[in-house]
């Protein structure tokens, strides 16, 4: 029995650890075997070479899972690898390894990425879950990137940016399941131009939204038609009212103090919108709006707008709103887990496809972590939410270095799982973190000129 398919629904640790044969091979080959990494490229051919498929993809793992992501430290621990399995060790040289990076088709990451998560969701306890329904979080992010011709010329940097002194930026919208805090998916585009905002990104990922599922996000995403589509696929959405629309508690159908439900009228068509989808949404849709007050010990009370597609106050209250909306904490968590534990907020490809394959990569490795966290809150009773991901990685490193995250023996596997869970975080629910340092940079002069101008002494 493989741990993919049996780490749920257990009562004792070792019922989890009892089927589970970890093989002599290569590190997350628990959670993401060659198998499945075979399977995903079985279309393609490759020659037999010291970088196969599987090795590539682990020294491509290794990079972004360790603190010095360079190519040389990625081929250093591939030849570590070979040694140790009494074979010949590959040239030290980053050549054969970064044309193996390059031959390795995006589709095969987006795939094992979307699939890790696919799986880990279909498994999760109902105890997981808020009222047995499925809470998936949206929010947006940039990603910094080397200053190529190429990188430039499809992920532009700001305008505002003088030429040769900026770095090419890209926007990401994600989806995040709050049981497990894998990324189900995600859409990339540049930071700025035509369909490249966050809600143009987000309609490339309205297909991971099933019925009864519950979305949450900030307050720039509830527009008339995201909210339109979500009751069109029988999908609740909660979100803060957006500062730009009026909200009056004196019209509509009141249901209590300072909530109501209100028809939003229907806007003129976006230009993205086909014309057949836009009459089917009819005159406008009925919404409800509730003004909640989040009160916390030691701060003052704070009111906030929220809107939500939930008509019925008997059965979602006022509180379950607010319940609702303190979820969405976590997903900026996650993101800072992916950009700062993980380093892909200053990403290192110098071309558009690298850099696309990196990303990918990145929340490949984030959600193979958060299987092992899921398994470990299983077997410890515990929820992931429960867990720190960062403990969580550096357990899953140390154990790697000392050679025994893949060991034979079962009770490595299990002290990895129980030191995983040994800490619990606290409750964060109202969290809210300036965006402030306090540690001042080291006073050298901002780049007024290209680097090479300096460089060449003339200034």
């Amino acid at each position: 029995m493989n741990i993919n398919s049996m780490f749920l629904n257990v009562k004792h640790p070792k019922s989890i650890i009892s089927g589970l044969k970890v093989n002599e091979g290569l590190p997350f080959c628990e959670v993401l075997s060659s198998e499945s990494i075979n399977q995903a490229i079985e279309k393609l051919e490759y020659r037999k070479r010291y970088f196969s498929p599987d090795v590539t993809l682990w020294a491509f793992l290794s990079q972004v899972l360790d603190d010095d992501q360079s190519l040389q430290a990625a081929v250093a621990r591939v030849s570590a690898f070979f040694v140790s399995q009494g074979c010949n060790a590959p040239s030290i040289n980053t050549s054969a390894y970064s044309q193996a990076r390059t031959r390795l088709p995006i589709e095969v990451l987006t795939h094992l990425t979307r699939n890790a998560a696919e799986q880990l969701e279909e498994q999760v306890p109902s105890n997981w879950y808020w009222r047995q329904r499925v809470i998936k979080s949206i929010d947006g992010s940039t990603v910094s990137m080397p200053d190529t011709i190429e990188n430039q010329e499809i992920y532009p940097q700001q305008k505002s940016q003088k030429p040769g002194l900026g770095f090419p930026l890209a926007r990401i919208v994600a989806v995040l399941s709050q049981a497990t805090g894998a990324v189900i998916d995600l859409a990339m585009g540049a930071y700025a131009g035509d369909e490249t905002g966050e809600h143009a990104l987000l309609r490339q990922l309205m297909h991971v939204f099933k019925p009864n599922d519950i979305v949450i996000g900030d307050k720039y995403y509830p527009s008339f038609f995201l909210m339109a589509m979500l009751m069109k696929m029988g999908v609740d959405g909660v979100f803060p009212m957006h500062s730009a629309r009026r909200c009056d508690f004196r019209e509509g159908k009141r249901l209590g103090k300072k909530e109501h439900i209100v028809q939003w009228r229907k806007p003129k068509k976006p230009e993205w919108m086909e014309q057949e989808l836009y009459d089917e949404f009819g005159e406008g849709i009925e919404v409800r709006e509730v003004s909640i007050q989040e009160s916390r010990k030691g701060f003052r009370k704070r009111t906030r707008v929220m809107v939500t597609t939930f008509l019925d106050q008997a059965s979602v209250t006022k509180e379950d709103l607010a319940e609702l909306y303190n979820y969405r904490w976590t997903i900026e968590l996650d993101l800072r887990s992916i950009k700062d534990t993980m380093h892909m907020g200053v990403l290192r490809g110098k071309s558009p496809e690298m850099v696309q394959k990196e990303i990918w990569m990145h929340l490949l490795a984030y959600n193979l972590v958060r299987k092992i966290m899921a398994q470990s809150g299983a077997v410890f009773e515990k929820k992931p939410r429960e867990l720190s991901f960062k403990l969580a990685l550096q357990v899953i490193k140390a154990f790697r270095y000392m050679g025994l995250f893949y060991e034979k023996e079962e009770s490595s596997y299990l002290e990895i799982l129980k030191a995983i869970a040994n800490k619990t975080i606290g409750n964060r629910a109202g969290r809210q973190e300036p965006r402030r340092i306090k540690r001042r940079p080291k006073p050298y002069p901002l780049l007024s000129k290209p680097r090479r101008i300096y460089q060449k002494g003339a200034v």
